[in-house]
């Protein structure tokens, strides 16, 4: 995308965004229950779901972060994505690395694979903590609650775990600890389940000397999550399901946005969905919140009419991923210039854990065009509206002759 031209798109989804959000009292908001959703399907799971930089969240990310910051960490998004479907986990050079070998004793052997091969940044990144949502997951017996972050972009559930051998992120409340479960159990090298890692990490799986399988799941901005792959209770509400496949973090570098970890809805063997859908179903919906309300996430039945719908597209670049076809884009009314062929040949992945909707340069030139011919009438002047002065402290000092901007004066 041409960044010169960003602003303009992202103008546009601000406008769009402020139109269709209706204005609630936050107590309000945040205390709304799933149950308020009166049209959710009462057989399936329901969660509620809130954006991590809302007043709502049940975690701790700093909710004035200057919108360039959410921008850079959503571009760290991108680049993992990107990986993904270059079907190779990211790297750099010019960083140190750690050696799955290294968290565990020197004579841990590493299963058929070279040191090297098994290695991941070490410098922590913070994408995973902006523009996120999270939700409440059990795990254990007895049954512990932690904040997860949503993403339809992995395929690996996992949270840190005591001891943190090398690193554990400030995450909201206690770190889940293996030994107060009596449900737990560590996953051998020799399941079918350690052998599904590397399509569901893109990372190849290590096993330790004590013949305990090890995940490692590395993201776009060199955040990344190396642990044993364990089995264990997990519970949402009064909903369990035994057996479930995760992993058991031991270093976890990036913030993570004070999150636990991740919970993988992507369409995977090892992913939540996959596991859960023999008691729930092969489905999943959601309705991702404003940061000043709620929403949620529902696995398994839903109705079916209230919906309009397009068919998911199979894509030899991953099928872990959710991939639509896009068939065409309108501004104000009209559509773009751009030809069938030209949408039919085009990937389109819907995916929770992107803010910012990405385009081809070729697209996003003929929406740029369009959004810019359509704002007409403002020849002789900019304006600048409510829109972009909103959580702003403006001051008109007459006298002076100056208007002065702060940042964060309200929510």
């Amino acid at each position: 995308m041409a960044p010169a031209s960003l602003p303009v798109l992202v103008a546009a989804f601000s406008l769009l965004f402020a139109a269709a959000t209706p204005i609630r009292d936050v107590a309000d908001a945040c205390s709304s229950q799933v149950q308020d959703f009166e049209h959710l399907n009462s057989t399936a799971m329901h969660l509620p779901l809130h954006h991590s930089r809302g007043p709502c969240s049940p975690v701790s990310v700093p909710s004035d972060l200057p919108f360039s910051a959410v921008l850079t960490h959503d571009d760290a998004r991108i680049a993992s994505l990107a990986a993904r479907l270059a079907k190779a986990p990211s790297s750099s050079t010019a960083r140190p690395t750690v050696t799955v070998a290294s968290l565990y004793r020197a004579n841990d052997k590493v299963d058929g694979v070279a040191a090297s091969l098994a290695s991941v940044p070490l410098t922590p990144g913070t994408s995973y903590g902006v523009g996120n949502y999270v939700t409440r997951m059990g795990l254990g017996t007895p049954a512990k609650p932690y904040i997860m972050v949503v993403d339809t972009g992995s395929s690996l559930t996992w949270l840190q775990c005591s001891p943190c051998r090398v690193s554990c992120h400030r995450q909201s409340g206690p770190v889940f600890d293996p030994k107060t479960s009596s449900s737990y159990a560590a996953v051998s090298c020799s399941t079918p389940q350690c052998n599904d890692l590397s399509t569901a990490t893109l990372n190849p799986a290590a096993c330790s000397s004590s013949d305990v399988c090890i995940y490692q799941a590395s993201y776009g901005d060199s955040s990344f999550s190396v642990g044993y792959l364990s089995k264990d209770t997990v519970s949402f509400g009064s909903n369990s399901v035994p057996n479930f496949y995760y992993g058991c973090g031991q270093d976890n570098e990036g913030l993570f946005g004070r999150s636990a970890g991740l919970m993988g809805l992507a369409r995977n063997k090892l992913s939540l969905l996959y596991q859960l859908a023999p008691t729930l179903g092969y489905s999943f919906s959601y309705c991702l919140p404003s940061s000043s309300s709620s929403g949620y996430l529902s696995i398994g039945s839903y109705n079916p009419g209230q919906y309009s719908y397009t068919p998911m597209v199979s894509s030899t670049l991953d099928d872990s991923l959710y991939f639509i076809k896009l068939s065409g884009m309108t501004v104000a009314g009209k559509p773009l210039a751009i030809s069938s062929s030209e949408y039919s040949s085009l990937p389109t992945i819907i995916d929770s854990g992107t803010v910012i909707t990405r385009l081809p340069t070729t697209v996003y030139d003929s929406l740029s065009k369009a959004v810019a011919g359509a704002m007409k009438g403002t020849k002789r002047a900019a304006i600048i509206g409510n829109t972009q002065q909103q959580t702003f402290s403006v001051v008109y000092d007459v006298k002076s002759n100056r208007i002065g901007f702060a940042a964060g004066g309200c929510r």
